[in-house]
């Protein structure tokens, strides 16, 4: 269990433990020799007899002969080219190597091959927002951006958006105090539409062009909306009532299945990107995987797996987005665990230890690493390489608990929003490579193509 306004315990240091040196054993010298195979027809074999034998009395004697003998046999060895210090030797020299590619194109190959630069990783904020009143809640979801690059951000009963292109800022919605505070914002997927969940248990749904409320979708829960994702037409909530509603907006009767397995406040909700498997965290430290294959429109729909191995609230949930069956989870100020998923399996397949409160997971759209948020004690970002799990940089500014975290439509910025009332943006992911030409790609059909209006 989590509590929702009391932060984390001291941050932890990880280090890479180093590869142990490896030594190769030394080999005997005689080992190993290659042959020396001679050639025959350049060999003097009555030359290498008398080296081998005589020779060697020769030298015995050397001091006791005279002058002039020794002047006569270096005259004698002179004359019979005896002087020579190789017994064995090759008729030719073998041949000089030559190279299998020539310098020059082995020079162009090299320079020819890109060198990937290392990415700059900002250290600081590259803007700061005011946030005032925004509520320091861990189990609420109060930031989402959208496809169309507009942020909202949820501030006490309001509700504001706020044009990343030209920094413009407005107020979609201001709630009484009966029905808020809100407590979770939601952008559909076409970037236009946005689910809005409220404490009195209703959930909003608002054309942000117009600024017009469509229809509010009542009767799924009997407390506060603190989670809702999209899946295409499909809006999922979850609330504090541990209940989890699958709500189709384009009908009048919405509610079309319900999940059971959380018994306290389901406080994170993400679909894949596949659409095919949704993974809920709650307050009761309990992580489940749903298969859309087997929900059921007459009765609630069972879990496909049941994860009990954080030790605390699970509100930060990622999928990933080059591999479709893996899910980052994370655990509140008691585990303070960061958790990999075969969703497939339900098998875990790595857990960190941050050493503070995970509070929102997003990963990087171009490169392999992810980016979490934390409590206390740095309040920091940490940028993760995965699968190493190495740390890439940690991003300090917020004085309180980072809660929130969305990412643009680009995958390059991401804006944080924290309890000491700021909103930043952080320029952590870089440019996004362009590796190929892609065909256009469907857009997806917007949940209310088919309406005029909803009632």
């Amino acid at each position: 269990m989590d509590a929702g306004s009391v932060s984390s315990s001291a941050t932890k240091s990880h280090s890479r433990c180093p590869l142990k040196e490896q030594f190769l054993q030394r080999k005997n010298s005689r080992e190993n020799l290659d042959r020396f195979i001679p050639n025959r027809s350049a060999m003097d074999f009555d030359y290498a007899h008398y080296m081998l034998t005589e020779a060697k009395k020769g030298n015995e004697n050397l001091t006791a002969s005279s002058p002039s003998k020794e002047a006569y046999r270096k005259h004698l060895a002179d004359s019979f080219n005896m002087n020579r210090t190789r017994i064995l030797a090759f008729k030719n020299k073998p041949p000089t190597p030559t190279d299998a590619i020539p310098n020059e194109c082995s020079t162009s190959f090299q320079q020819s091959k890109p060198v990937k630069a290392r990415r700059n990783i900002p250290q600081t904020s590259e803007r700061t927002l005011d946030a005032p009143e925004i509520l320091d809640d861990y189990y609420l979801n109060l930031l989402d951006w959208g496809s169309s690059n507009v942020l909202a951000i949820a501030l006490s009963n309001t509700v504001y958006l706020w044009d990343a292109t030209d920094g413009n800022t407005s107020e979609l919605v201001t709630v009484d105090d009966e029905s808020g505070p809100v407590t979770s914002v939601k952008w559909a997927p076409d970037g236009r539409h946005i689910s809005i969940g409220l404490n009195n248990s209703d959930i909003q749904l608002w054309d942000s062009t117009s600024n017009r409320l469509l229809r509010t979708l009542k009767g799924g829960h009997q407390s506060r909306v603190g989670s809702l994702d999209w899946n295409n037409h499909i809006l999922t909530t979850g609330g504090m009532d541990g209940r989890i509603v699958n709500n189709d907006v384009r009908i009048r009767s919405h509610i079309i299945e319900t999940y059971t397995g959380h018994h306290q406040e389901v406080c994170g909700l993400k679909w894949s990107g596949s659409g095919q498997q949704l993974a809920s965290g709650g307050n009761d430290n309990l992580l489940h995987i749903y298969d859309r294959s087997m929900a059921s429109s007459n009765s609630p729909t069972q879990y496909l797996h049941r994860l009990e191995d954080h030790t605390a609230a699970v509100k930060a949930l990622a999928w990933c987005p080059f591999q479709g069956n893996l899910l980052a989870s994370g655990g509140g100020g008691g585990d303070k665990c960061i958790k990999f998923w075969n969703t497939h399996t339900g098998a875990c397949l790595n857990s960190v230890d941050t050493g503070s409160q995970v509070c929102a997971l997003l990963w990087n759209k171009n490169e392999r690493e992810l980016l979490s948020s934390h409590g206390f004690t740095q309040n920091q970002l940490t940028l993760w390489k995965y699968p190493s799990m190495v740390k890439m940089a940690e991003l300090t500014g917020h004085t309180s608990r980072v809660l929130y975290m969305a990412q643009s439509p680009d995958g390059c910025t991401v804006a944080s929003a924290a309890g000491d009332e700021t909103l930043r943006f952080w320029n952590v992911f870089g440019s996004p490579e362009v590796v190929g030409k892609v065909g256009p790609k469907a857009a997806p059909e917007p949940p209310f193509a088919h309406l005029n209006r909803i009632r």
